[in-house]
Formats: C-alpha cells, sequence, structure tokens
C-alpha cells in the first residue's frame, strides 16, 4: 500500500480545493441564514411578533368602575370611566368650563372617539399641578388607561395612536452661573 493523499491524487491544487471548499461553506451559511446589511436588523413585514399580552396600567374596582391614573411634566390625572350617556367632569365641573380651549377638549375626547365610546362612557377627571398643557396631557393617558382597563381590547388601538405613552420630558432645572436652564448672562466684552 501506498500512502497517498487524496489531495495528490487529484489534478487540482490546494489553492483550488481551499476556494472551492470555502464558496460551498458560503452557499450553505446563505442557504440559512439571510445576509445582514444595514437597516435589515428589522423584522420583515411577514414577521410577527409573538403575542405577548399587553401591559394594563388601570383597574376595575367592585362597581364596575374603570381606573387609570395619568401624569404629565407636573400634573396628576386620576380617572374613573363608567358605562353612561357621554358626560365628562373635569374637578367637579364640565369639561367645557375648566378646559375653555378647543384644542385641550380635542385632545381629551381623542381617545375616545379612537375607541368610539364617545357618548357611551361617563368619565371623572381629578387633576391637579402644572397647567393647563400638562393637565391636558395627564388626562389623556388617564383615560386611555382607564379604557384600556375597561376593555383589554382597546390596547391594539390606543397604543397605535400614541394614547397609551407616557411623556416623560419635564423642565429641565436651572444652573448656578446662568439665567435660566442652558441661556447665560449678557456677555459685555468691556
Amino acid at each position: 500500500m501506498t500512502d497517498e493523499t487524496p489531495e495528490a491524487t487529484e489534478e487540482t491544487t490546494p489553492v483550488e480545493t481551499a476556494e472551492t471548499e470555502a464558496a460551498e461553506t458560503t452557499e450553505t451559511e446563505s442557504a440559512s441564514t439571510p445576509e445582514l446589511t444595514l437597516g435589515s436588523g428589522a423584522p420583515a413585514e411577514g414577521d410577527e411578533q409573538p403575542n405577548v399580552d399587553p401591559v394594563i396600567r388601570g383597574k376595575v374596582d367592585r362597581f364596575g368602575v374603570a381606573l387609570g391614573t395619568g401624569r404629565r411634566k407636573t400634573s396628576v390625572a386620576r380617572v374613573r370611566i363608567k358605562d353612561g350617556k357621554g358626560v365628562i367632569t373635569v374637578n367637579g365641573r364640565p369639561m367645557e368650563d375648566y378646559f375653555p380651549v378647543i384644542r385641550d377638549r380635542k385632545m381629551i375626547l381623542a381617545p375616545l372617539l379612537a375607541t368610539d365610546q364617545e357618548g357611551k362612557v361617563d368619565v371623572w377627571i381629578r387633576v391637579s399641578g402644572g397647567g393647563t398643557t400638562g393637565q391636558t396631557g395627564a388626562a389623556v393617558l388617564g383615560i386611555a388607561r382607564a379604557l384600556q382597563a375597561k376593555d383589554a381590547g382597546f390596547h391594539h388601538t390606543l397604543s397605535e395612536g400614541g394614547y397609551l405613552t407616557r411623556d416623560d420630558r419635564m423642565v429641565e432645572r436651572k444652573k448656578y452661573g446662568l439665567k435660566k436652564a442652558r441661556k447665560s448672562f449678557q456677555f459685555s466684552k468691556r
């Protein structure tokens, strides 16, 4: 018997065999995993995320009233929702009296319109702290969380509209040596 290696019997050079082996391995790798390029890390449209239960940040009490708390800037809104005729009360006053600006009223009605609950539920809002913009944002988040607690089927609609997202922007603190948070005192060359 002679000790002949398979490489010696073949008429190809070792460089050619290495190239063909490398080509074969890349073909099998590309067949099993798609090539990743910039921006291709996101799942394709056909790929579905596994169904995960949504986080419900509200609750329903023993009387069937859905409760939700919303915060924005320094405002806190505690919202109660119950089936009714569509009456919205803010701090014991009608919404039109408490929020005279139409933009604020439209924002408060937005989660109710998105879930088709306007005129079907009564809403009580107790809001404190901050100004009208902060109180409106807090009320919207509280209403959305209470609606989600009332019916978990609203989660997708409310999250798509961005009503369940807490706006975490706060006022930046004033720094010493500056006039405001970032504004400096007027500079004088002489």
